[in-house]
């Protein structure tokens, strides 16, 4: 198989997992008494599923390429902390279509700038109109979806 084709389904897959994600944590938070709560068990579950991966397939991390690192690079998890916790505090209050929408929305245009600036090593790719109107075509689906 193609490990290009690999790679487009396995992160669609993984987006269907964000979608599957937003409403499982917003009724967890409903259990545990908010979304920070739910994000808490959510990742104490995820860090055991990566310790088990990582034991099976004999994973180490290079503790000494791990100290070379700039700080930014240890704010992945943070990043993350914002997404479940703000999809958890946004599926009750916006549903899933609309939260994952608009979750999309933002990591295009905050991807836009990402790659026309060449930011956090990612190679530079300048805006040009393709890449503006696919994501306003993203964007316009926001409304789309929140009008309906």
């Amino acid at each position: 198989m193609n490990p290009s084709l690999i790679a487009i389904l396995v992160v669609v897959l993984a987006g269907g997992a964000t979608a599957l994600q937003a409403p499982t944590n917003a009724r967890l938070a409903t259990a545990v008494a908010s979304p920070v709560n739910a994000a808490l068990v959510s990742f104490a579950v995820g860090t055991v599923a990566l310790g088990v991966v990582a034991a099976i397939l004999h994973t180490r991390p290079d503790v000494a390429a791990t100290r070379a690192l700039p700080w930014y690079t240890w704010l992945g998890g943070a990043y993350g902390a914002c997404f479940v916790v703000a999809a958890a505090w946004g599926v009750p209050r916006l549903g899933v279509a609309m939260t994952i929408t608009l979750m999309v929305g933002g990591q295009l245009l905050i991807s836009l700038a990402l790659d026309h600036f060449g930011v956090l090593g990612v190679p530079q790719q300048p805006l040009n109109l393709g890449r503006i109107a696919g994501v306003g075509l993203v964007l316009a689906g926001v409304l789309l979806v929140r009008r309906s």
